[in-house]
C-alpha cells in the first residue's frame, strides 16, 4: 500500500495549511490560505479537491481557517473540529461563507476515521476558543502536529514520545521578541502559557520526548519578525546534540517555510535525507 506523505503548503502567521495522506487521497490540516492557492499546490502533486477527503481544523484563528467556508460549502469538503471551534469559526468575520452542511463534530481524545486514516485530537494551550493537536496513524506510522502551543502539557508530551514524524512549533527567539518592535501587550501574549512556543522551549520539549522511533521533525509557525529559519534550526539542533542526537543522522530536522510549499515527504521508517539547512535557506 502507498505510504503516508506530508507536505506543508504554508506555515506561519500569514496562513497555515498542510496535506497528510497518500499520493492519491488525503486530508488537509487547516486551511488558512486561499482555496485557489491550496488547489494550485495540490495540482503540483497531481491531486485536486476531489482527492481531498476532509479538512481537520486545529483552532479558529484566521490564519488557520481563512478558506474553510469555501472548502466546506462550495467545494463540499467535510470540516472536522470540536463544537467549540465550530462556534468560533461562526463568529470569525474572516470566514465569509459560513459552514452549514459541511460541519463534522469530533471529541478530544476520541479516535475517528477518515478514509482508513486514523485521527485523534488532543487539547493544546492557546488563546483561541479551543485548540487541537492531531495524531495521525496509518500503516504503522504515527504523525503528530503540535502548533500554536503556549505551554505543552504532560499529555501532549507523552503522545510525542510515540510519534514517528512530528510537526512542532518554534515560533520565536525570545531575545528577538523582547527587543523587537512589538507592543508590550503583544509580547506578553506571545510569551504567555496560551501564546506561542519559542525555539528554546521547542528544543527543551524535544529533549524530553525524543525516542529512537522519532525519524523526522519539522519546525512550524516561525515568526517573520521574531525568528529566522537558521535561528530556529540552530537552537533546536543544539538542544538535540546536548542529548546525543545528531540531526541529519539520527533524525531529520527542517524548518517549514512561512509562505512557500515544502517538498512532498514520504513518511517511512527511514530518516529523510536532504541537503543541510545551511544550503537550503
Amino acid at each position: 500500500m502507498e505510504p503516508l506523505v506530508f507536505r506543508s503548503f504554508a506555515s506561519g502567521s500569514s496562513g497555515n495549511s498542510y496535506y497528510i495522506g497518500t499520493r492519491y487521497r488525503g486530508v488537509l490540516i487547516d486551511a488558512g490560505i486561499a482555496a485557489r492557492t491550496i488547489q494550485h499546490h495540490l495540482r503540483e502533486m497531481d491531486l485536486d479537491f476531489q482527492n481531498i477527503m476532509a479538512v481537520v481544523v486545529t483552532h479558529d484563528h484566521a490564519d488557520h481557517i481563512r478558506a474553510v467556508g469555501t472548502l466546506g460549502e462550495k467545494v463540499h469538503l467535510p470540516i472536522y473540529t470540536t463544537p467549540q471551534i465550530h462556534e468560533g469559526i461562526d463568529r470569525n468575520y474572516g470566514v465569509r461563507e459560513k459552514l452549514r452542511t459541511s460541519r463534522r463534530y469530533i471529541e478530544k481524545n476520541h479516535q475517528f476515521d477518515i478514509g482508513g486514516i486514523k485521527f485523534m485530537a488532543l487539547g493544546v494551550s492557546h488563546d483561541s476558543t479551543d485548540c487541537l493537536s492531531y495524531i495521525v496513524d496509518f500503516l504503522g506510522q504515527r504523525f503528530m502536529i503540535v502548533t500554536d502551543c503556549g505551554s505543552p502539557s504532560e499529555e501532549l508530551e507523552e503522545y510525542m514520545k510515540s510519534a514517528n514524524h512530528l510537526v512542532i512549533e518554534a515560533n520565536h527567539d525570545e531575545h528577538m521578541l523582547l527587543n523587537g518592535p512589538y507592543p508590550t501587550y503583544l509580547k506578553q501574549r506571545i510569551l504567555s502559557p496560551v501564546g506561542h512556543q519559542s525555539n528554546t522551549t521547542c528544543g527543551e520539549v524535544l529533549q524530553r520526548v525524543y525516542h529512537e522511533g522519532l525519524r523526522n521533525i519539522w519546525l512550524c509557525h516561525l515568526s517573520p519578525e521574531n525568528n529566522t529559519p537558521e535561528m530556529a534550526y540552530n537552537t533546536v539542533s543544539e538542544a538535540l546534540l546536548e542529548i546525543g542526537v545528531v540531526p541529519g543522522e539520527d533524525v531529520f530536522l527542517r524548518p517549514l517555510d512561512r509562505l512557500n510549499p515544502s517538498p512532498v515527504y514520504h513518511l517511512t521508517d527511514d530518516v529523510i535525507q536532504e541537503e543541510p539547512i545551511s544550503n537550503q535557506q
